[in-house]
């Protein structure tokens, strides 16, 4: 079961910190004792088996405690983003299948209650509120208690493009690849202080808590990232691990306190989750020549990484790559359109099958990555984002890096837009440190790119809108253009 790994810990470690917050510290006997009584409130709100309960909030011991709780009983937690608007909040809830029960951080109440008609669980309560393990037996005595194959929680892809897609996850499989990522807690140790920054409804978030947890470590949890605040984390409790999306990292190094920051404690940052620019982590890497850098490459389909880039490749020169298949997984890239397998330096889609994907089949990622002749493997790009114009295909990452190379250009996205005669235009948002025109924009792209492929429409913005997670929000370039 999910909770086993958890429970384990508990037994073993106690008195050990496993949560550090702005409020205070959480010890795993507390966690055990929230758990307890949070099982109790929640089957006095009618959940038990099979339900599926709304959970939005950013990273807390309350937030926490609500997807383990949720899990003892045999229903599942659907942790959302606390950014989402109450009618994005509707649509996913119904997507999901919700029942009336929700969870959330105080300061969303209201949106939480509009969407279902009832008061809200507070996650700041339940972080703090106590119970006994007969509590937590007495709250599922009704039940025969969760099965292997019984959803555990239901957590949702990024959404770039439309509205998430929920995707269950099973006590089993969960249970499964936090095992595989966390070793058992050694009581007579010292645990790793980890920070989580990410947020807690994505899945390098939410797994890295649990992960924490299983391993009896301890996580110092940041809802909401600010590049000053993390460098003061850091140094107050001697983090030694992160898990950054790119864009958090380009925005800890341009921090003015950078360079004078204490560092020293931190031992690996491992990256993921968007696209990481060459010059950015070749640029993290000179700086802190003491941390380890890993790259990791996944989706949520995939519970999180399916290959790595370790330390030693980015120190050998193979930034940009994400690496080579970790342990237990099998990859193929596959020519869309055939269903063959591509040769290596070709582009194709990534197929991934291992233990901890939500299939037993190939999960076909959408993503687009070529293999070199040293078996190592480029991101792309996604699938749905190529762009069909007439017929002609257009990788948007080959007129992004022609667009990045203009002399004023700083950064650019490229993405389709609708058109009645071609089905699909090109267009491109860009920002950038001078004033260039849109015909002088164009004119570059026309004079290093084929014709079909230079950007029908351009608009410039202060910079590129991105998600929570780093990624290039399609949503957001879209209703840019739009405005025009």
């Amino acid at each position: 079961m999910l909770n086993d790994p958890i429970d384990e810990a508990v037994a073993s470690v106690p008195d050990r910190v496993a949560f550090i917050t702005d409020d205070g510290t959480t010890t795993f006997r507390e966690l055990a004792d929230a758990i307890a009584s949070a099982c109790t409130m929640l089957a006095d709100r009618g959940v038990g088996a099979g339900d599926r309960v709304a959970l939005i909030a950013a990273a807390s011991p309350g937030a926490a405690v609500a997807v383990l709780a949720c899990a003892r009983l045999g229903a599942a937690a659907v942790p959302m983003s606390p950014l989402l608007t109450t009618a994005e909040i509707d649509a996913i809830a119904r997507a999901a299948s919700c029942g009336r029960t929700v969870v959330a951080d105080p300061d969303l109440a209201p949106a939480a209650r509009a969407v279902f008609n009832g008061d809200p669980i507070d996650t700041s309560y339940l972080g703090r509120a106590t119970g006994t393990a007969a509590d937590a037996t007495a709250a599922a005595a009704a039940g025969t208690g969760p099965r292997d194959d019984d959803v555990a929680l239901v957590l949702l892809t990024s959404g770039t493009t439309g509205t998430p897609k929920p995707i269950p996850m099973s006590h089993a499989l969960l249970a499964g690849r936090i095992r595989s990522f966390s070793a058992p807690p050694d009581p007579n140790g010292a645990p790793a202080v980890a920070i989580v920054c990410v947020p807690f409804h994505h899945v390098a978030g939410l797994i890295g808590v649990l992960v924490g947890l299983a391993g009896g470590n301890t996580s110092v949890l940041q809802p909401r990232f600010d590049a000053g605040r993390w460098l003061d984390l850091v140094r107050e409790h001697r983090v030694q691990r992160a898990f950054l999306v790119p864009a958090m990292l380009s925005r800890i190094l341009d921090n003015p306190r950078f360079a004078e920051a204490d560092l020293t404690s931190l031992q690996m940052i491992t990256y993921g989750a968007a696209g990481a620019p060459a010059d950015l982590v070749a640029r993290a890497v000179e700086t802190m020549p003491h941390v380890a850098f890993v790259n990791v490459f996944g989706q949520t389909e995939t519970l999180g990484a399916v290959t790595a880039l370790g330390p030693d490749d980015h120190r050998a020169g193979r930034v940009g790559s994400v690496g080579h298949p970790m342990p237990g997984v099998d990859i193929r890239i596959v020519d869309p359109a055939t269903g063959a397998d591509v040769a290596d330096g070709d582009t194709g889609e990534f197929w991934v099958r291992s233990p901890h994907t939500t299939s037993k089949d190939w999960v076909r990622s959408g993503d687009l990555v070529r293999r070199d002749a040293d078996g190592y493997l480029y991101a792309v790009g996604r699938l749905s984002d190529v762009i069909n114009r007439g017929g002609e295909k257009i990788d948007p990452a080959e007129v992004e890096a022609v667009l990045r190379a203009h002399p004023e250009v700083i950064d650019a996205a490229v993405f389709a837009v609708d058109d009645d005669v071609l089905g699909q235009r090109v267009a491109a948002a860009v920002a950038s440190n001078g004033t260039p025109t849109e015909e002088e924009v164009r004119a570059w792209c026309a004079s290093r790119l084929a014709r079909f492929k230079v950007p029908d429409a351009i608009v410039f913005v202060a910079e590129i809108p991105l998600t929570e997670l780093g990624k290039v929000s399609r949503k957001a370039l879209a209703r840019l253009v739009e405005r025009q």
